[in-house]
């Protein structure tokens, strides 16, 4: 069993950063990719970006690619993700996800599930 605690969220404005983590407990990491979702009011979880077992691939989603950057630490058993150039659509409850199989994007592969945290961005 792997527990997720997302964290780093907060309000901001357009054009500002924030740096969220994901900070994993039960067992390592290093054998899960590992994968950011986000879903906002009324719409469907969307695929941010996944980071492969030992970080050297991710693969991002075209809409935040150039702005987010994914890492991770597994001596710390943590995931990171740089979200810069905000703008209001990026605005969800952001969660991180692990999966042992697959370097995926498809979120009903993941197995593991943080509770989310939410970043909020104005105008």
């Amino acid at each position: 069993q792997v527990h997720l605690v997302e964290s780093g969220g907060g309000l901001v404005q357009a054009g500002d950063s924030l740096r969220l983590s994901c900070a994993a407990s039960g067992r390592t990491i290093e054998n899960y990719h590992m994968g950011w979702f986000r879903q906002a009011p009324g719409k469907e979880r969307e695929f941010v970006v996944v980071i492969s077992r030992s970080g050297g691939s991710t693969s991002y989603a075209d809409s935040v690619r150039g702005r987010f950057t994914c890492s991770r630490d597994n001596a710390k058993n943590t995931v990171y993700l740089q979200l810069n150039s905000l703008t209001p659509e990026d605005t969800a409850v952001y969660y991180c996800a692990a999966v042992a199989t697959y370097f995926t994007r498809r979120a009903e592969a993941y197995e593991y599930w943080g509770q989310g945290t939410q970043v909020t961005v104005s105008s």
